[in-house]
């Protein structure tokens, strides 16, 4: 899963959002010293990911892209899956998307500086530059695939990505609405985390 769907799957807290993002950034970091509610989120993070990796759903839609781009199909689903997020996010939640967006950034800036190096410059362009809202459109979401691949540092072939997401858009779609809200049981159910509040109530 990608950045926004990891804080939505986490507690209404500053320290469970640090967890929660940094699952993608703890390489080399001795996790010992970090409290109890960070840890907590970071196992959330791992959890979220396992299950998003091992879902019937998720390893279909990866079957959808040609074997050309194939490697790179778990990358491209979940930066798609933040954009399916959004674009249906009344069926998950009665918070408004901007509300929870700002919501977010200011959570993420209160522990921006113990974050590692590598973390804090990508929240901090999460924030500074406003990544969910590029989320919102699909055109936004392929051209964040399209920065990534730019990123790589071998050859590859995932620039163009989001034709192929765009070939097969209705039935990813539908398979992320199949999948998603077992991913949200499956979260509340093990209860890694405290439960401060419900996902109905995130915001006062």
């Amino acid at each position: 899963m990608n950045y926004l769907a990891h804080l939505f799957l986490a507690q209404d807290n500053a320290d469970s959002y640090f967890g929660n993002l940094l699952g993608d950034f703890q390489k080399g970091l001795d996790t010992s010293l970090l409290n109890c509610h960070v840890k907590s989120g970071l196992a959330n993070h791992i959890l979220v990911d396992k299950f998003t990796d091992q879902h019937d759903a998720v390893r279909h839609s990866r079957s959808l892209f040609s074997p050309k781009r194939k490697r790179f199909s778990g990358v491209a689903l979940d930066v798609l899956y933040d954009h399916l997020l959004i674009k249906n996010w009344h069926l998950f939640t009665p918070v408004q998307f901007e509300l929870f967006k700002q919501h977010s950034y200011q959570l993420l800036q209160q522990n921006l500086n113990n974050m590692p190096l590598g973390m804090q410059h990508v929240v901090g362009n999460i924030i500074n530059h406003d990544w969910f809202a590029h989320y919102q459109s699909l055109h936004g979401t392929t051209q964040a695939l399209d920065n990534i691949s730019k990123r790589i540092r071998f050859n590859n072939q995932f620039m163009g990505i989001g034709e192929e997401i765009e070939d097969n858009f209705n039935e990813l779609e539908q398979l992320f609405l199949s999948f998603f809200p077992e991913l949200m049981e499956h979260v509340k159910y093990t209860a890694l985390e405290t439960l401060s509040s419900s996902l109905n109530n995130r915001i006062t």
